[in-house]
């Protein structure tokens, strides 16, 4: 499906009824053309912990077997600080 897009006076345009996700990647392309990717932002700790085979394993275990799971009681209730 092709759909005209008008720039702005500004050089910015509007996906409008096109843009399925919240975010994405533009690149340029050589001709000119413009690729929009969708994207997910994770943050440095978010990636380092999805790149870690070891916990990614363990996530995986126990996502696979919920009825292993134990319920962590706290040692004293919690208190808000204000």
């Amino acid at each position: 499906m092709s759909t005209l897009i008008q720039v702005d006076a500004r050089k910015r345009i509007s996906l409008g009824s096109l843009a399925h996700h919240e975010q994405y990647i533009a690149t340029e392309q050589a001709d000119g053309s413009l690729l929009l990717e969708p994207a997910i932002v994770l943050t440095a700790a978010e990636h380092a912990f999805l790149e870690d085979k070891t916990l990614s394993a363990a996530l995986a275990q126990v996502n696979a077997n919920p009825e292993d799971r134990r319920q962590h009681q706290r040692s004293r209730p919690a208190t808000r600080s204000e």
